[in-house]
């Protein structure tokens, strides 16, 4: 007795068609993880860093434009000299190897020329020139003298009239920078969590893909 055993169809076709399947899936697998992995980046920098900088993390996939087998991506930030010492808790010292000039509330937010407020680009000509003043035990301030509240909702201090100073009254020193010798800043941003998670996530979410995604021919 003679029998023929033979596969029906096209096998080669088959095939093809099940690995074009699994790319989809795979594919498909890291773009839903890069995509929660990117909010879960952006929410963690939010209540650090602000807005702005939470929306400058991004997420690519490569190959960009087809599905992969090995299909990999990325989450990265565009601005990360400004995230990454959230994320290892780095230490900053003054560049000069003296202080650090920390700015206080009472300082304005911008400087000569609109840059960031330091002791260098102060506004002295509007509010008076800054005095060192040294306290034992604790961090030495940089003030200015001869200031006056401001009224009304816009708050702050300015400097006083030519009277008020002449006449002592309603005077004050205000505290623009707090110096210190270095500044550690803590971490408050975990890539370790983000990425624990995500390789959990990515197997799974590959799994859901084959168990949906249909066999095209």
């Amino acid at each position: 007795m003679r029998f023929k055993l033979a596969v029906k169809g096209d096998l080669v076709r088959a095939m093809k068609a099940e690995e074009k399947r699994i790319a989809r899936a795979v594919t498909a697998g890291v773009d839903s993880v890069i995509g929660w992995a990117k909010l879960e980046y952006r929410a963690m920098v939010e209540p650090v860093l602000g807005r702005r900088i939470a929306k400058s993390i991004r997420g690519e996939r490569y190959p960009e434009k087809q599905d992969s087998i090995k299909a990999a991506g990325e989450v990265f930030s565009r601005a990360p000299h400004i995230v990454e010492p959230w994320v290892t808790g780095a230490v900053i010292r003054s560049k000069e190897g003296h202080y650090l000039a920390i700015p206080t509330s009472a300082a304005p937010k911008k400087g000569v020329g609109g840059k960031r407020i330091t002791p260098s680009n102060f506004p002295e000509h509007s509010y008076g020139k800054l005095r060192f003043v040294y306290r034992k035990g604790k961090p030495a301030l940089l003030v200015v003298d001869e200031q006056r509240a401001r009224k009304g909702k816009r708050g702050g201090f300015a400097r006083a009239s030519a009277r008020a100073r002449k006449t002592g009254t309603g005077l004050v020193t205000v505290p623009m920078f707090v110096l210190v010798p270095l500044a550690r800043i803590p971490k408050k941003i975990s890539l370790a969590r983000i990425r624990s998670k995500a390789e959990r996530r990515f197997p799974r979410q590959i799994r859901h893909n084959l168990e949906t995604f249909p066999l095209e021919e």
